[in-house]
């Protein structure tokens, strides 16, 4: 999950033609570790850890977006580009969740940025408390890209930060499906579509009204101010 390149590089933003990248296979890295644990025990959390982690991957992604060829970051803001701006890491938006699978699933078409509609399945849901009421956000496949990625999972979601703190477009988690069905759903890995940056050419799914969650998401990446969103 977490990362936009790793969307942009499965095919989910549908990109202007692009050549696949180190930033690309890394970012993937990080997402798959971070979407899967092998063990069904609930997991003690080291929170230095954790959260050195989490700088370290923020990190890597602020140079990849300012020095790689293929950053969503146009050109001309490269310049003044220093770091892309997030929430303070918080660990209570962190949590362990079992996949909800539907017994019967539902095809939708969802609709991207440029009014394109894709196949979307509604695989099943994640369910979480937070500030003491329950909240639910339906995981999707997007179908184009499952003969490639049949294990790709979609989170894409709205929240009350949306439009004002976090980008008005919404922002994505991503996961690889596992055997465990058991998943570490960390907001603290929210990120942008690579249409919240200001470059032409991307194509990104708009998140569904049923995943508008009705609390504040204080976690993972705020709205990108060198872009004119």
């Amino acid at each position: 999950m977490i990362v936009s390149t790793v969307a942009t590089w499965i095919g989910l933003e549908k990109p202007l033609k692009r050549k696949m990248t180190m930033r690309r296979l890394f970012y993937l890295t990080i997402g798959l570790l971070a979407a899967c644990q092998t063990t069904t025990e609930q997991p003690v959390f080291d929170t230095n850890e954790t959260a050195a982690r989490i700088i370290q991957q923020r990190r890597e992604k602020d140079g990849t977006f300012k020095n790689g060829q293929d950053s969503p970051i146009r050109a001309e803001d490269k310049a003044a580009f220093e770091s892309l701006d997030y929430f303070p890491i918080d660990l209570q938006y962190r949590f362990r969740v079992p996949l909800q699978k539907y017994d019967k699933t539902e095809t939708f078409k969802i609709i991207t940025s440029s009014g394109k509609q894709r196949d979307t399945e509604k695989y099943g849901y994640f369910e979480f408390v937070l500030d003491g009421t329950k909240q639910r956000l339906q995981v999707y496949k997007i179908l184009d890209i499952q003969s490639r990625y049949p294990d790709y999972l979609f989170v894409p979601f709205t929240d009350g930060t949306t439009h004002h703190e976090s980008y008005s477009g919404g922002r994505y988690l991503e996961f690889h499906e596992n055997d465990t069905g058991l998943y570490d759903l960390d907001f603290n890995f929210a990120y942008n579509p690579s249409c919240a940056y200001g470059k032409e050419g991307y194509n990104c799914p708009i998140p569904p009204a049923e995943n508008k969650l009705d609390v504040a998401i204080r976690a993972g990446e705020k709205k990108y101010v060198l872009a004119t969103h």
